[in-house]
């Protein structure tokens, strides 16, 4: 048996290091602390098949309440957590993630951050969309019972329940009673249950980040900060250049990050209309100026309404 459990240990660590572009989420004969914390690749890949098949996922029974990760918010539903990265950490080791999303450690995300299996990360849809977890005393004797909000940041590739989330160490501790955070970090993975709430980023409004490499044939653009779904289901841009003064679709790159390739090149100030999951949508006039510039946050003067 000892030496069953030696190669299964060796499998796991293996996948563990090819989940470097998400996170880990480990297999159920493992604590999640077993793995290393991965650092995301930019631009997600789709993962290579196991050497041996996974086991079973366990499939939890219905929450409390009704509703589902895909849809509106609802009621409680079950999951299992695991957690990554430092114990006081935000997850990924470079503090970002497969949404895009960078320095999760500092305000507004604070490091309360997580993974989400696909149900949750929908393809990257699910970036920005905050949740309540909440752990009992009857799961681990450590859990409050008090319900914490967490940020979805990133991408859980091996999930171990039909719902899964892999949060970061100061996540999985805050859902203890007052000084036993390490005691429930100890568990490694355990029963939880959440909901789907809106965002409320106080004093904030909707901002924009021009990615690195952007130039007038190709314009990447972060959006983060958005009140209630906090999710983003479509981009649209109208460039100071465009002689029929049109919104133009652009397309989901990779997590909350939206692209634009055009052949005639694109010229400032740029509006952005954002529509979120709901569908509904909000216009920040010419957010980002005539002389904008590459690696640069452009806060707009518009919020979806909490």
């Amino acid at each position: 048996m000892a030496a069953a459990f030696s190669s299964y240990s060796v499998a796991a660590a293996f996948l563990c290091l090819l989940a470097a572009n998400g996170c880990c989420g480990c297999p159920w004969f493992l604590p999640a602390t077993f793995c290393p914390g991965p650092t995301p690749d930019p631009i997600p890949t789709p993962d290579p098949a196991p050497a041996t098949p996974p086991p079973a996922l366990a499939t939890p029974s219905p929450g409390s309440g009704s509703g589902s990760a895909n849809g509106s918010m609802g009621g409680w539903l079950d999951a299992r957590a695991t957690w990554y990265g430092a114990p006081d950490g935000a997850g990924p080791l470079d503090n970002g993630g497969a949404c895009g999303f960078k320095n999760v450690n500092l305000p507004p995300f604070n490091a309360m951050t997580s993974c989400g299996n696909e149900p949750i990360f929908k393809d990257g849809k699910g970036c920005g969309s905050c949740y309540q977890i909440r752990c009992v005393g009857k799961v681990h004797p450590a859990c409050s019972g008090d319900p914490e909000t967490v940020i979805i940041t990133d991408m859980n590739y091996y999930p171990v329940a039909r719902y899964h989330f892999d949060l970061s160490g100061t996540a999985f501790g805050a859902m203890a009673k007052d000084g036993r955070n390490d005691e429930l970090r100890h568990a490694g993975i355990i029963d939880m249950q959440f909901k789907r709430v809106p965002c409320q980023y106080t004093g904030l409004s909707v901002t924009f980040h021009v990615e690195k490499g952007s130039n007038p044939n190709y314009l990447a653009i972060l959006v983060e900060y958005g009140n209630g779904d906090g999710d983003v289901a479509q981009v649209d841009l109208m460039d100071g250049g465009e002689p029929t003064v049109s919104w133009r679709p652009m397309r989901e790159s990779w997590g909350s990050i939206w692209r634009l390739d055009t052949r005639r090149p694109l010229r400032g100030p740029f509006s952005l209309r954002v529509t979120n999951g709901s569908g509904r949508s909000l216009v920040a006039d010419q957010v980002i100026p005539a002389d904008w510039q590459p690696d640069t946050v452009y806060s707009s003067d518009v919020q979806f309404d909490e």
